[in-house]
């Protein structure tokens, strides 16, 4: 049995990894049940987390009851720790929901809650962000992360989610992002799937957005700031809810 799920930890592709049944996450879940390290999302506690990645996957990432990601738990920690967001009367728009989030968010009785995409089957209103349905001035808080990277024109997406947020509303816009890079690095001329995986991170991504992406928020109007929240965790917690150390939420208000 150890054997096996050696096997799988090390050679379960992401497509499957992201496609586990209702049924074979919670037999997953129980067979690295282990005191290491806890999903903050459900509290549930595993020897390991899974691999994940495109290409070269990472290792120890992927938790085995949420499908949460590095990203997902940071996000709800701040969520959790930082903000009224699971106490406040408000008004939610949230794009292209995690299934580590919605069903979690859609039950909270403090939230007006409105999910929305272009394809996803977990949205309520089927939307492009460059063209919303929403009247202006509509949402207290949005939620958009891992969504402007895939979109060809950020700008005018970015310009919708200012149009529909409340004055003294906030959101979080988070993205894949290298802080080593200062400006964002775009190019539609490489056009081969595995060339842009290689480039880009994903064969549907279309930039990597470097530390100009804060700038690129308040060119629209928004205030952002650049939250390292790992920077307020002790080493030990940021391993064990398996964070990425120095990951910058992008926190933004109108």
């Amino acid at each position: 049995m150890k054997t096996l799920f050696k096997l799988i930890l090390n050679t379960i592709p992401r497509p499957i990894l992201i496609r586990l049944s209702i049924l074979a996450r919670p037999i997953l879940a129980f067979f690295l049940k282990g005191k290491r390290y806890t999903d903050p999302i459900d509290g549930k506690q595993f020897k390991t987390f899974l691999p994940y990645g495109y290409g070269k996957q990472r290792p120890n990432v992927l938790s085995p009851s949420t499908l949460s990601l590095e990203r997902h738990r940071l996000l709800w920690l701040y969520l959790k720790n930082e903000t009224d967001f699971f106490t406040a009367d408000n008004k939610v728009l949230h794009f292209a929901p995690e299934q580590a989030f919605h069903k979690r968010f859609k039950n909270l009785k403090n939230l007006d809650y409105t999910t929305t995409d272009l394809l996803s089957p977990l949205a309520d209103v089927k939307a492009d962000i460059c063209n919303l349905p929403f009247k202006n001035n509509s949402y207290d808080v949005i939620l958009c992360n891992h969504v402007l990277e895939h979109i060809p024109d950020d700008t005018k997406a970015m310009r919708e989610l200012y149009r529909v947020m409340k004055p003294g509303g906030w959101g979080i816009f988070q993205i894949p992002q290298d802080l080593n890079r200062e400006l964002t690095f775009e190019d539609d001329t490489i056009t081969d799937k595995k060339e842009r995986t290689k480039i880009f991170g994903q064969y549907d991504h279309v930039r990597v957005y470097g530390r100009d992406y804060f700038d690129r928020l308040r060119s629209v109007g928004f205030k952002v700031k650049e939250v390292d929240y790992t920077s307020d965790l002790s080493e030990m917690d940021i391993d064990k809810y398996r964070l990425a150390k120095g990951e910058v939420i992008p926190v933004v208000y109108k």
